[in-house]
């Protein structure tokens, strides 16, 4: 039976050291279902949220925004489901009504929630996850909970953002900046198509790692010696450049490894706060250059990016890095804007 308190990770000042908390556990609407949380995983993005980044973040706020778990109540709207369904979600949470999820674009819902950020996340025992009908995903009985967290933000980003921003074919190049989550998630999906990388880290044991993935040449910076490299290379440049931490003063670099008519992927979060990138308009319009935001994931791909994953054996798991409790997850939390961790770590609540 299930009580009206919870453990979970909170803080109630930003940039504070988060403390864990017995809170109420929450009461769900119609549309939702609450979720006992068997795994969730700490993303940069929830690091961002911590330190005062993220504008729809009202405090007191507890984090955390992919996750896995088994259904505990059911609102009196949600059909089709049942207690103790084994379920993930994607980490945007769509309305299923407005006008761009009526024409299947869910990642840009115009009313879209985010658990750990529009309300209380994941880094907690129970979660809500609202417009249930709209947003949940039955596990694969193969399926552990631990890669299904990996599938709701890290994976599902970068499937998004290599196979239907990005359009990448075999043969082509690739630089990834960042190889945290999203872009060992990047990487893993590039190579199984065929697509050549090149990695880029200042974290020596991120790059250690990227090559275990597959990644072809490894650099601690993005400098011009680095350029020139990744330029002669990939013989004209790269097609496609894919950002996936974050920092404003590499979108220019970035682009300079391109080749004419290639494309700059944004999938890292670049919060305003974090100042405006610089870049070369005078390349981007010579070169015919294309910049790209990727955000998240819709529901409805799940199936089609599971697919991909069963046909190409991709390893997700091997990302997993760290497994922990909430109480040791929050030096984690507080260090994710080092670029100290590598791999994804995952809490079990």
């Amino acid at each position: 039976m299930i009580g009206n308190k919870m453990q979970a990770v909170y803080y109630d000042q930003f940039g504070q050291t988060p403390i864990v908390k017995l809170v109420e556990v929450p009461v769900i609407g119609p549309g939702s279902v609450l979720l006992r949380v068997r795994s969730t995983g700490i993303c940069r993005s929830d690091w961002h949220g911590w330190m005062g980044h993220d504008k729809d973040i009202a405090l007191p706020h507890v984090p955390g925004h992919e996750f896995s778990g088994t259904i505990e109540e059911i609102g009196d709207d949600v059909r089709g489901w049942t207690i103790g369904q084994r379920v993930t979600a994607p980490f945007i949470q769509a309305c299923g009504k407005c006008h761009y999820c009526l024409m299947d674009e869910q990642q840009v819902c115009e009313e879209q929630e985010q658990a750990g950020f529009t309300y209380w996340g994941s880094f907690a025992e129970y979660l809500e996850v609202k417009n249930a009908q709209s947003n949940l995903i039955e596990l694969p009985e193969a399926m552990s909970y631990d890669v299904a967290a990996v599938m709701g933000c890290r994976f599902g980003t970068a499937y998004r953002a290599v196979i239907d921003q990005a359009r990448m074919k075999e043969g082509e190049y690739l630089l990834i900046i960042g190889c945290g989550g999203v872009g060992l998630s990047a990487m893993m999906i590039a190579r199984a198509v065929g697509v050549r990388v090149a990695a880029v880290d200042v974290n020596p044991q991120a790059l250690q790692v990227a090559a275990t993935f597959g990644a072809e040449i490894l650099f601690e910076r993005l400098d011009s010696k680095t350029i020139t490299e990744i330029t002669e290379w990939s013989g004209r440049g790269v097609h496609v450049c894919l950002d996936a931490i974050g920092r404003p003063e590499l979108l220019d670099g970035g682009l300079r490894t391109l080749k004419r008519r290639g494309s700059f992927v944004q999938v890292g979060l670049l919060p305003d706060v974090a100042g405006v990138p610089s870049l070369s308009m005078e390349r981007l319009v010579g070169h015919e250059l294309e910049i790209r935001g990727s955000h998240g994931i819709q529901g409805w791909k799940y199936q089609e990016m599971l697919d991909f994953v069963v046909r190409y054996e991709v390893p997700v798991g091997t990302m997993i890095t760290h497994i922990t409790d909430l109480k040791n997850s929050i030096p984690t939390l507080i260090e994710m804007g080092q670029n100290r961790h590598f791999g994804v770590t995952i809490i079990h609540p």
